[in-house]
């Protein structure tokens, strides 16, 4: 037996010495030889380790040589914001915040006499079913952590405080939560992400789910959320086979239960076009859906044929809304203020709004699209949001229409922020994929997403867990909604709802503060 194990280890030895230099002999002479790399051509060994370290380099940077808030689009310190408060309903940190406070940026301004906790407006029923993972132990390589069952608060808005959308619609959309989920398309994810996404917002109750312009799945539907489907230009859904839309099954649409409002998107933060899709995304299943071609990549018009202008695109939206009885909106990114300040007139003059605008800034996320679009066209959300408000303010339109911002969105005081600038409620899409387990790989458009979250691929996907993940989805929005109420009673405010722009302040990078003055005097 002794001779038979040194005889194994040998032959183990032997091969950790002479395999690594057999293939570094393979890769010499083959990479001597081929004449698409120059570097590999002139030198084979290091251009191999160039290109292996080329590969790696964003893990390496992403875990080891960046700082915790360096990197983007998102960094280690956002992910965590996210992870955390998800997996172990928890934002407590210590010593002190990480934030430089030399940078410029907005500040909530807190109250004296803060609200206490009994004087919130909260709706505490009924109690949230929810598990959260409990930590043990740590080591250098390894956790030791378990789950337990557990009650949460809901921290809905009181009756009093919800917000309406469509009331004058013949069945109006009442929120209680004040964080739903961002525009993300069966096909865009795969189905186990879709299912965790569903049963998780449905389970935390007060929130919605907004399908994407992909359509309606029946994976939207396992939930029991509420929806807001998104139709697009190329009218996933509400389409015949032709390419034209389809009033009828528009109707079938709204006789969905879950489904509570239509949203026409005209633009998407990280592209001002419409979606793609590659060809591998598109499985059969998908395509029924969408009553488009299997295996086949699938682009978006960049905008409606329905309409070209403010005017007939209310009117189209007018109709959406008479045909389905539903609160109908719109998804844009501001760019052109002037078009903003010219759809405000236009509601004015026609009497027609839309129920409420999606507003969506230019770092928000997408599963595809341009680099030279998703870099520099449209506004950040924190100056979108002023303009449109003030459009809309100033026309006298503003109490007609509910403003619905997002953009990177993802912590409490980023989403009172955004309420104090003029929004009525927030929605969220890559925090979202992060409950569900995303790395922030950056592969979403391959089909080759390494977590089985931006796939539809069965394999990968099997590393999706629905349970365990759909606790992560109710842990995080949950723990948004406290934190929110949390900020508003150190502002001195009994809802979240009551924020405005006297609620913040901006400080520059000379430390001059900026009062309400020069922001959006929300009324």
């Amino acid at each position: 037996m002794a001779d038979i194990l040194s005889n194994v280890l040998l032959i183990f030895i032997t091969l950790i010495l002479i395999l690594p230099g057999l293939l570094m002999l393979y890769a010499f002479f083959v990479d001597r030889n081929q004449k698409k790399h120059s570097v590999l051509r002139n030198y084979p060994l290091v251009g191999r380790m160039r290109y292996f370290l080329e590969m790696v380099g964003p893990e390496l940077r992403q875990y080891l040589f960046s700082e915790d808030g360096d990197a983007l689009p998102f960094s280690r310190k956002d992910y965590q914001d996210i992870v955390v408060p998800a997996k172990y309903k928890n934002r407590m940190v210590s010593f002190g915040s990480k934030r430089n406070y030399d940078d410029p940026g907005y500040y909530v301004k807190n109250s004296m006499f803060p609200k206490l906790e009994q004087e919130m407006a909260i709706t505490r029923e009924p109690m949230v079913p929810s598990y959260l993972y409990k930590i043990e132990k740590e080591y250098l390589f390894s956790r030791k952590e378990h789950r337990e069952k557990a009650e949460v608060d809901p921290y809905l808005l009181s009756k009093d405080y919800e917000v309406v959308i469509g009331k004058h619609a013949r069945h109006p959309f009442h929120v209680q939560g004040m964080v739903g989920m961002s525009a993300m398309s069966y096909g865009a994810l795969g189905d186990r992400a879709i299912t965790a996404l569903s049963i998780g917002l449905g389970r935390a109750g007060g929130t919605w789910m907004n399908t994407g312009e992909g359509g309606v799945s029946d994976y939207h539907l396992k939930g029991n959320v509420d929806l807001i489907m998104q139709i697009g230009p190329g009218l996933f859904g509400v389409r015949t086979k032709e390419g034209e839309f389809s009033w009828e099954l528009l109707k079938e649409k709204a006789e969905i239960e879950q489904i509570k409002a239509f949203e026409i998107k005209l633009a998407q933060g990280a592209k001002t076009r419409g979606g793609h899709v590659e060809a591998e995304k598109v499985t059969p299943e998908v395509a029924r859906i969408r009553n488009i071609e299997p295996y086949q990549s699938v682009d978006s018009p960049n905008r409606f044929k329905e309409f070209d202008d403010p005017v007939s695109m209310l009117e189209f939206i007018d109709q959406i809304r008479d045909v389905s009885g539903l609160p109908v909106g719109m998804k844009i990114v501001v760019g052109q203020e002037e078009d903003v300040v010219q759809l405000a007139e236009a509601i004015k003059e026609t009497g027609i709004a839309p129920d409420f605008i999606s507003v969506d800034g230019s770092e928000g996320g997408t599963g595809a699209s341009y680099q030279e679009l998703a870099d520099s066209v449209g506004l950040p959300i924190k100056a979108a949001i002023p303009i449109l408000h003030k459009s809309l303010k100033e026309a006298g339109v503003r109490d007609q229409v509910k403003i619905i911002a997002s953009g990177k969105l993802f912590t409490p005081d980023r989403v009172a922020i955004a309420l104090a600038l003029g929004a009525d409620l927030v929605q969220l899409a890559r925090a979202f994929m992060v409950t569900v387990g995303c790395i922030m790989a950056q592969v979403c458009h391959t089909n080759h997403c390494p977590v089985g979250v931006a796939t539809t691929d069965g394999k990968l996907q099997r590393a999706l867990n629905i349970e365990e993940k759909s606790y992560r989805v109710t842990n995080y929005v949950i723990s948004t909604r406290e934190g929110l109420f949390n900020i508003a009673a150190a502002a001195g405010l009994e809802s979240p709802t009551e924020f405005k722009d006297e609620h913040v302040s901006f400080k520059d990078l000379h430390d001059v503060i900026y009062e309400n003055h020069l922001l959006t005097n929300k009324q």
